[in-house]
């Protein structure tokens, strides 16, 4: 087609030069329609049907309302001038969506946001089965992310019998948020190729008293590790005593002997040591 439109124009010059030439005046008047026609059918026909494709971009051919393909391959090309040529980019694109305020699967109102990486995967859907893909792709994300948080708790024994949670599987949040956003987008010919919680927290209402209920989780798990190892310290302490023979206690003086143990290991400060200088049952 390029030979063509060179041929043409070359051709048109040619007729041009040939109107100033001392000819009849019918063959300088079919050689003007000559030239002019040869410039109209190159500029008006031939030069209209060029276009180029642009790495990982395509263009989506429509013929009076018919889908007459896509062109994917990165170059120069040439089609009937009559064709639409809607560009569709293949790039993969990210959506950073809005924080959303939900409930969570134990009724706590948080805050959610999710990262998206898409791309198209099929440009005829993208165009032809959903209107203005792109919003079509924010509004779908909201909604997965939504019924995502509504689903499971936002910590681990917020839910009883629920084995995840949103803070603690980040990993396989993911993966579900993945296949469903890939469920909800294949009608647009969209594919998710990764999707991610962004932004995770307790709305600001409730904030400080799950905060405060975390600190004392913790506190509680800490303790309860202090008293296990303490427990397990005063056991080996006694036996080898008791090995040893150091010392042959009756059951009350191995009881009270125990107790001091116990608030020497588990207190918060350091214990103050009282010797006894007369008898062991002084």
């Amino acid at each position: 087609m390029l030979g063509l439109l060179l041929a043409l124009v070359v051709g048109s010059i040619v007729a041009f030069t040939r109107v100033e030439r001392p000819h009849g005046e019918g063959v300088r008047v079919l050689a003007l329609l000559g030239g002019i026609g040869g410039l109209l059918v190159a500029f008006g026909l031939v030069v209209p049907g060029f276009f180029v494709v642009n790495p990982n971009e395509s263009r989506v051919l429509v013929l009076f309302g018919t889908y007459r393909g896509t062109e994917r391959r990165a170059g120069f090309w040439w089609t009937n001038p009559f064709t639409s040529k809607r560009k569709v980019s293949l790039r993969a694109r990210t959506l950073n969506g809005k924080t959303l305020k939900v409930n969570d699967l134990a009724g706590n109102p948080i805050e959610i946001g999710a990262v998206v990486v898409w791309q198209v995967q099929d440009t005829a859907q993208a165009l032809f089965d959903v209107d203005r893909y792109e919003e079509f792709v924010e509004t779908q994300s909201e909604a997965a992310v939504r019924d995502l948080a509504s689903r499971h708790p936002y910590d681990d024994g917020q839910a009883p019998g629920q084995g995840t949670s949103l803070r603690g599987s980040r990993d396989q949040i993911a993966v579900e948020m993945g296949h469903a956003l890939d469920e909800r987008l294949s009608r647009a010919g969209v594919e998710v190729v990764e999707a991610r919680i962004s932004h995770l927290a307790y709305a600001p209402e409730i904030a400080s008293a799950m905060l405060q209920r975390q600190q004392a989780a913790a506190v509680i798990a800490a303790r309860s590790l202090i008293v296990e190892g303490a427990v397990g310290m005063v056991e080996h302490a006694l036996d080898l005593l008791a090995q040893k023979k150091v010392l042959d206690l009756d059951p009350e003086r191995r009881a009270q002997m125990v107790q001091n143990l116990l608030v020497v290991l588990c207190s918060h400060s350091n214990p103050t040591p009282v010797i006894n200088a007369g008898t062991v049952y002084g």
